[in-house]
């Protein structure tokens, strides 16, 4: 049910989906969806909560691999690129079940990994600021890109794009 969610967003959009035609499309009951996840809202804090924890997984590899932020950054870009679906969902907090202990654990995880290395502890002030800036630019610069918003002069190369813009500000220091 979450993979033909997946597929239906992807084609038609998040705001499209219905758990009525998922339930069509897939052939089983109307019933069924709202039996295995309560609500749409329910059936979008599932997908949330499997994209936080593939978020969480790229960015920690990312992170582990390479020892640099600007490559989390990176890998935050190609993961809105290459898991539209569950990056049109993940950020959208009024589709989801805010106090679901599962989508607040896969959030957690995934929100260490970007404001403060993995295996850290909670961010002190500066390094929450600092988070907080750079995921303000790469999750503008995934939207941007995702939405066909960028400059035709910047390629068509997200995480060649993404290393290019945030070099960019680094250098400019």
């Amino acid at each position: 049910m979450i993979d033909a969610a997946l597929e239906a967003i992807e084609a038609e959009g998040v705001d499209a989906l219905s758990l009525r035609a998922l339930a069509r499309r897939i052939g089983v009951s109307h019933a069924a969806p709202a039996h295995h996840f309560g609500d749409r809202n329910g059936l979008l804090t599932a997908i949330a909560t499997e994209g936080f924890g593939l978020f969480a997984d790229q960015l920690e590899d990312a992170f582990e691999r390479t020892g640099s932020f600007l490559e989390v950054g990176v890998a935050y870009v190609g993961f809105a690129v290459r898991h539209r679906a569950y990056f049109a969902v993940m950020f959208r907090p009024e589709l989801l079940n805010a106090a679901d202990h599962a989508l607040e654990a896969a959030r957690s995880r995934s929100s260490q990994a970007l404001y403060g290395g993995v295996g850290s502890a909670a961010p002190d002030d500066d390094t929450l600021r600092a988070g907080v800036a750079a995921w303000a630019l790469v999750h503008g610069l995934a939207t941007l890109f995702l939405d066909g918003n960028l400059p035709r002069e910047l390629g068509d190369d997200p995480e060649a794009i993404t290393r290019e813009v945030t070099g960019y500000l680094f250098s400019a220091n």
